[in-house]
């Protein structure tokens, strides 16, 4: 089984990951991919509050998730990995190289950004870390709900607001 999706969203776990993908997914494992909760007991422990108790979730700075990449890819059980933004699952996607598919959720609004969908909010450099994904053959997609559409990348970057 192993990980069924790769997902970036700016708040990590939330409702919306754990139940609204989670639960189709019959997802039993997360990986959150995140430097600096990685190096925090106290986030690591509000984190492990957000999940069910039939979830595990293993907690990795973007190196270590790199290196154990094999062994959450091997896992029997159904996984999701999510990082909190596009340059730590860029790194990640070109450190690990058996990644496919990368799913954007909310990147919400901050200075800089500029809105491309009612929850994807991008800076000019995160939009060519994208396409580069989509260069080295990795399909990104826009996604915030399983029961959503898919929105290609090149829908996303479009540049209007919808």
């Amino acid at each position: 089984m192993g990980i069924h999706l790769y997902r970036i969203d700016d708040r990590l776990i939330h409702g919306q990951v754990v139940v609204g993908w989670g639960q189709p997914l019959n997802i039993r494992f997360l990986v959150l991919v995140d430097d600096l909760v990685a190096s925090s007991d106290w986030e690591k422990e509000l984190y492990r509050m957000a999940i069910p108790p039939e979830m595990e979730i293993y907690f990795a700075d973007v190196g270590s998730a790199i290196r154990d990449h094999a062994r959450y890819a091997a896992d029997p059980r159904p996984g999701l990995l999510i990082t909190s933004d596009i340059a730590s699952m860029h790194r990640l996607v070109n450190g690990v190289k058996a990644i496919g598919s990368v799913n954007l959720g909310g990147i919400h609004h901050r200075a800089g950004r500029a809105e491309k969908l009612r929850y994807i909010f991008l800076t000019p450099d995160e939009e060519r870390q994208l396409r580069e994904l989509e260069a080295a053959g990795i399909e990104v997609t826009a996604q915030d709900v399983p029961s959503a559409r898919a929105v290609p990348l090149a829908e996303v970057l479009e540049g209007e607001s919808r």
